[in-house]
């Protein structure tokens, strides 16, 4: 049985795929890599075979027609063997000794008293031409080195868990049937949510594990492509709440962590159709809290009414333009896109 599964998604992927496989056969045997091939057109498959071919053991190639990173998600954990599961998108890598004590802290947890749902770690931002390089750490949020429960969760604003800082039990994501939509971008925040109220026990491990890299033209998260593809983000955003409000909640810190959660997407969405400058921008946004309103006056109220939610809504074109102000700040602040 292997440990880990590790879903790398790829589409067109040619140009950096190798480097983002070759850190991750560095876990040997003790992993199991799905290379994901989404209907891509150049050399991504023949890559993936090669790789398949040359480590029968570690390495499996899939092959699918085209459906959007979340469906080359949705593969990786219908074909995942290992007991626990992580997605690495193929234009980004892993820290080889964060790599071996993840290894070796799922090992030890596999082989305890109790079942975790959850480990996390830290990531890293690889900002294209910035020297100085943010980290994601959570060390002042959770408990480190112990298994610990939402009780013990105390994220600020600003700050949650995202795909490249998490790993889920496997069976957990049979479990709660997460399915991504198809052809549809920023899915990973549904990666980083719906699971969550399945989750009881997590374990932090204070390591720089993940390295993210951002700043390609054409990476979805640069925020002119972000407004292009407003229509996307406003799907998640409501798919997002649609799972908020299925949620029986049993937990209050819980309620309180998704809830912060997607105030921050909700926010998101609000910055980006402001930022878009035009008219049916602002109706999508008048229509995004509208949806929310009549899902759940209970969430909008808390949405609409928040510290983030009362910034978006400022009135006219000034309270626009001090909301893109302290965007511009946070933006800064976090280096994020």
């Amino acid at each position: 049985m292997k440990i880990l599964s590790i879903a790398i998604p790829c589409y067109n992927s040619e140009a950096y795929m190798e480097k983002c496989i070759d850190s991750l056969l560095v876990g040997g045997e003790d992993v199991e890599i799905l290379v994901v091939n989404d209907g891509s057109s150049d050399r991504t498959a023949e890559i993936a075979d090669a790789y398949a071919k040359k480590y029968p053991t570690i390495v499996k190639a899939i092959h699918q027609e085209n459906g959007g990173h979340g469906e080359a998600v949705n593969a990786g954990i219908r074909n995942a063997s290992g007991l626990y599961f992580k997605v690495v998108d193929s234009d980004d890598w892993v820290n080889a000794e964060a790599y071996e004590q993840i290894l070796k802290t799922l090992e030890e947890l596999i082989r305890g008293p109790k079942t975790v749902d959850l480990l996390i770690s830290n990531f890293v931002y690889e900002k294209q031409g910035v020297a100085r390089k943010k980290v994601m750490q959570y060390r002042h949020c959770l408990p480190v080195n112990e298994i610990f429960e939402w009780d013990k969760v105390r994220m600020p604003k600003g700050k949650y868990l995202l795909m490249h800082s998490m790993i889920y039990r496997t069976e957990l994501l049979h479990e709660c049937g997460l399915e991504l939509p198809k052809h549809t971008f920023y899915v990973d925040n549904l990666f980083a949510f719906e699971p969550l109220p399945y989750v009881q026990n997590m374990y932090y491990l204070d390591v720089n594990f993940y390295r993210y890299f951002i700043g390609r033209d054409d990476q979805s998260v640069n925020e002119k492509v972000m407004i292009k593809r407003i229509d996307q983000q406003i799907r998640v955003n409501k798919l997002m709440a649609d799972a908020f409000h299925r949620c029986q909640f049993s937990n209050k810190h819980q309620k309180k962590y998704m809830l912060s959660y997607l105030d921050i997407i909700t926010t998101v969405s609000s910055i980006m159709l402001v930022r878009a400058g035009t008219q049916e921008a602002l109706d999508k946004k008048k229509e995004l809290m509208e949806y929310i309103r009549e899902l759940d006056r209970w969430l909008y109220h808390k949405l609409r009414y928040s510290v983030l939610g009362r910034a978006a809504n400022l009135p006219g074109r000034a309270g626009r333009k001090m909301f893109v102000a302290a965007y511009k700040v946070c933006q800064k602040f976090y280096g994020f896109n």
